[in-house]
């Protein structure tokens, strides 16, 4: 659906570049754009690189299974229908780890294994069940602590203090997961018959 999106607004913009006269600003923007992608993602790897390491080093050392046993009272008053031994809370521990270092392509493997868990106890295999609803709004709007990519980005764009990014993401993340959670508790608590 989204490459749908994607190729009808790149088709606006070719039809009102054509009907405009600009058909040079496409052609310099597909030759710089690319070149600026290019450059982009060569700065950005290293950082990505080096943190996804950092996530699996602690991954196997056990420090995920450590984190996961520390968020697993948080995560079963979160996730009350989930088997408190369910392989799907350790999954979810992950991405949480994952995204509080700003991981979003390190958390996205956990995530769906946490979703395929989140399935195969699914009563309902064509609708999203109330833990999936509740994982999602976790998994968009959890808290960061390291925003690595944003992070990445700044020093790639030369900013003096890429840092300075970081207390404003805690408090703005903080409050999108507060809310997120506290919003998906109380339609939970308006339907009754959602656990």
């Amino acid at each position: 659906m989204v490459g749908y999106i994607w190729a009808f607004l790149i088709g606006i913009g070719i039809i009102y570049s054509l009907l405009s006269g600009n058909i040079n600003v496409i052609n310099e923007s597909i030759l710089t754009n690319a070149s600026e992608a290019l450059d982009l993602i060569l700065n950005l790897l290293p950082i990505i690189v080096l943190w996804t390491g950092v996530l699996k080093i602690a991954e196997v050392s056990g420090l995920l299974d450590k984190f996961a046993h520390l968020l697993n009272p948080f995560l079963c008053k979160l996730f009350p229908s989930v088997p408190k031994d369910n392989k799907a809370l350790g999954y979810i521990s992950s991405n949480i780890a994952a995204n509080m270092l700003g991981l979003g392509s390190a958390a996205t493997p956990a995530g769906l294994k946490a979703m395929n868990e989140l399935q195969k106890i699914n009563p309902e295999k064509d609708t999203a069940s109330p833990p999936m609803i509740t994982f999602l709004i976790l998994n968009t709007a959890g808290v960061t602590i390291i925003p690595t990519t944003i992070l990445a980005l700044r020093v790639a764009y030369g900013s003096s203090n890429p840092g300075e990014i970081i207390f404003p993401a805690i408090i703005a993340t903080t409050c999108s997961s507060i809310a997120g959670i506290t919003l998906d508790y109380l339609i939970r608590k308006k339907h009754q018959k959602w656990k």
